[in-house]
This record gives C-alpha cells, sequence and structure tokens, in this order.
C-alpha cells in the first residue's frame, strides 16, 4: 500500500480546524541512478505549513537524492513536486533558481556560514537576494538572530562562535525570507548530543512558529524523534517507520 500523501491530521494543530493546506506536494516520483538501479518509485508526499517531517533509511536508499530532487537541483525520471503550489517540471534553471531563493531554505549539516559576513548579514542574505529593503534584511535578521538565542551578535563573525551557535545562525537564515518549504540533510550532525537537543528544539519550534513546511533527512533517531511525522525511504516510496535505524 502507498504511503498516504495527505497531511497528517496532527499538522492541523487542532482536531476542530481544517488541515492546512500543503505546501510540498510530491506525487508519483521515481528516480534510479546510472547503471538502472532504482533508488525508489511511487514515492508520495505532503507536507503542510507548520509541519516538520523526517526521512530515515540505509544508507544508499536515495535520502540526499531526494532532498536535491524537491529542492530541483536533481531530476526525476517521473513524478512532480510542487512548493507553494507551482510545479517543478515546467520551470527552467533560471526560474527554479528563482523558486529557491524566494521559497525555499537549507539547513546544512556543514552550516555553510560565510566567514567574511557578520552573523546578521550571513542571515538577512536569502532575503537580501529577492528584496532591495536592505533595511527590512537587516531587521529580520536581528529579529531571527534574537529569535536563535543569538541578539545583539548581529555584528560579531562566524570565526568567534561555536558548533551550536553557527548552526543556529544557519537556522535563522534558512527562515528570513519565510519559504514555503525548508530542507534540512543532517543539521545536527556535526554536533554533540546535548548541543543537537537544544539546536533541533529551536529549529522544530522556528518551523512550527513560522509556518513552514519542513523537511529533514537523517539518520540520526535523536533527530527524527522532533519530528512529527518520521518516514522510511524504501524503494517503493516512503512508509511509516520508527525513528530509528
Amino acid at each position: 500500500m502507498r504511503h498516504d500523501p495527505s497531511p497528517s491530521p496532527a499538522a492541523a494543530r487542532a482536531t476542530s480546524e481544517p488541515p492546512a493546506p500543503a505546501r510540498l506536494l510530491v506525487r508519483g516520483l521515481a528516480k534510479s541512478v546510472p547503471g538502472g538501479r532504482q533508488l525508489f518509485h511511487g514515492l508520495d508526499l505532503a507536507v503542510c505549513g507548520g509541519e516538520l517531517v523526517a526521512i530515515v533509511g540505509e544508507s544508499g536508499t536515495g535520502k540526499s537524492t531526494l532532498l536535491n530532487i524537491l529542492a530541483g537541483l536533481d531530476e526525476a525520471d517521473a513524478g512532480e513536486v510542487e512548493v507553494g503550489g507551482t510545479r517543478l517540471g515546467p520551470l527552467d534553471e533560471a526560474a527554479r533558481t528563482r523558486l529557491r531563493r524566494e521559497r525555499i531554505g537549507f539547513v546544512f549539516q556543514a552550516f555553510h556560514i560565510l566567514p567574511y559576513l557578520t552573523l546578521g548579514q550571513n542571515v538577512a542574505l536569502p532575503l537580501a537576494l529577492v528584496s532591495p529593503d536592505a533595511d527590512r534584511a537587516a531587521a529580520e535578521a536581528g529579529r531571527l538572530l534574537a529569535a536563535v538565542g543569538l541578539g545583539g551578535r548581529a555584528d560579531d563573525y562566524a570565526r568567534d562562535l561555536s558548533g551550536g551557535e553557527l548552526q543556529r545562525v544557519a537556522i535563522a537564515r534558512a527562515l528570513v525570507h519565510r519559504p514555503a518549504l525548508i530542507l534540512a540533510d543532517e543539521p545536527t550532525g556535526n554536533l554533540d548530543p546535548d548541543t543537537a537537543a537544544r539546536v533541533l528544539a529551536l529549529f522544530a519550534q522556528a518551523v512550527r512558529e513560522g509556518g513552514a513546511a519542513a523537511v529533514i533527512v537523517t539518520h540520526s533517531p535523536a533527530t527524527a524523534a522532533v519530528a512529527d511525522r518520521v518516514l522510511r525511504l524504501e524503494a517503493t516510496g516512503l512508509r511509516q517507520g520508527p525513528a530509528h535505524g
């Protein structure tokens, strides 16, 4: 049986409220690697605003490839992806780049904080790329730095921060332009367990308050445990799965 792509009732946050619309919608996705080995097929998924979904699976099952397809960085063999109501398939590369800038936020395991920019400039960058209002970008960056516990440090540089602080900056940067979708690839893989737990709690809170749909791919049971749903990636698509393995 296929995984039901409908957003979970829990994602609506209350049974008396109608489910939020899906900000990420995937239908019938299939992908093979060179040589013909199929990673997955018949993959369906819907993630609504404010919902965090963790995708787990063995190494080599295609978790990072799936994330790249959701971001429009890789092509699926079949199926379609919609982000915020826009289908990726018909878009050319320039349009996909604009969509990533405007509607997708990224949180990477390696942080990717630019060392020659201040923290405020790092966080403001995604918004500065889509808006000419520098004052607004700076104000939003300051607000989000405060939200992740780094208020008053907008003028600091990355060299002064710990790994946990750098990942908090990355979370703020992913949220600053109010994306429809946030994609995270092993976001706490370089952190010790205590720091990872604090960062994950901040990430989950920020996603739910900001109303983005979020997808994390991870090997970590602790990371998966913060999600509203945990799905296991298999050759036949996504299945409800435990947060281990």
